[in-house]
């Protein structure tokens, strides 16, 4: 083992990451929680042991962690030691991820929330991202050049799988995101900026979110993926073809689109009752 290696034994880990093309979101996940079993079992990479990696997992559940993020904890650890290490740790098994339908908002509650919203940037927010069904991190990052108005369309660059792709957007937000850009002066960069002018967090958009459900009296968990859920399954109940929902959102696999088939509620809506023909 090198110098560097020694003083930073995970150093591999987040170069391996990097070449293959993984969002800074899952190098710092990797990173973490190999950093945390380091920690825990008090050795280098190299004198780690299966059954201790087995008992780190199993102590994250008694930690009452959920089975996605045990699931994750055992990808990002095998990542390392199989993938980097070479280790050849076959025999951890993790319980099977709960496969839980998401929560969406009616469309009255989406318009109470946009009403609830407040300022201006607030309400654009939770327009764009419902209107368009963005990840949080692809609104944030939505630049002006990223807008195609005449054609009533954006392009999120370099989305979730390093892939650009199209999302539409509403005739009304349109014309509202050009007057916001006027009025705010912005001719180039980010659209939506926090108070100093740079990038908004997440965890501010997070907040605008929740502060907007609250006020508008919705009892759900509200979160800005749940407006993409919202608009997924709102298009679904409209009749809207599940591979183009499935390009909108940007999914790999239709698998992952076909979920909001389960959770649209219209066409179950229009069955009658039994009780109501007796």
């Amino acid at each position: 083992m090198d110098a560097t290696q020694a003083q930073d034994p995970l150093r591999k880990l987040v170069t391996e990451l990097k070449l293959r093309g993984s969002s800074p979101n899952t190098i710092k996940k990797y990173l973490y929680v190999n950093r945390n079993f380091l920690e825990s079992v008090k050795k280098a990479p190299e004198e780690v042991a299966e059954d201790e990696m087995k008992s780190y997992l199993a102590d994250l559940l008694d930690k009452g962690q959920e089975n996605s993020s045990v699931a994750l904890a055992r990808s990002a650890l095998l990542f390392y030691y199989n993938d980097i290490l070479e280790r050849g740790f076959n025999k951890i098994k993790t319980p099977k991820i709960l496969k839980k339908l998401p929560i969406v908002l009616t469309k009255e509650e989406v318009k109470r929330l946009i009403e609830a919203a407040g300022h201006e940037k607030s309400r654009l927010l939770i327009k764009l991202l419902y209107a368009s069904g963005l990840r949080i991190s692809e609104c944030l990052n939505l630049k002006v050049a990223d807008l195609e108005p005449s054609q009533h369309i954006a392009w999120v660059r370099g989305g979730k799988g390093g892939k650009d792709r199209m999302v539409i957007l509403s005739d009304g937000l349109v014309a509202e995101i050009q007057a916001y850009l006027r009025a705010e002066r912005v001719a180039s960069g980010l659209i939506i900026r926090g108070r100093d002018g740079d990038a908004m967090t997440p965890r501010n958009a997070q907040k605008i979110v929740t502060a907007a459900a609250r006020r508008a009296g919705i009892a759900k968990q509200v979160t800005p993926h749940k407006l993409r859920h919202s608009f997924a399954t709102h298009l679904r109940e409209a009749g809207t073809d599940l591979r183009v929902i499935q390009e909108l959102l940007g999914h790999a696999s239709i698998q992952t689109t076909e979920i909001y088939t389960h959770v649209s509620s219209e066409e179950k809506r229009r069955v009658v009752s039994p009780l109501d023909t007796l």
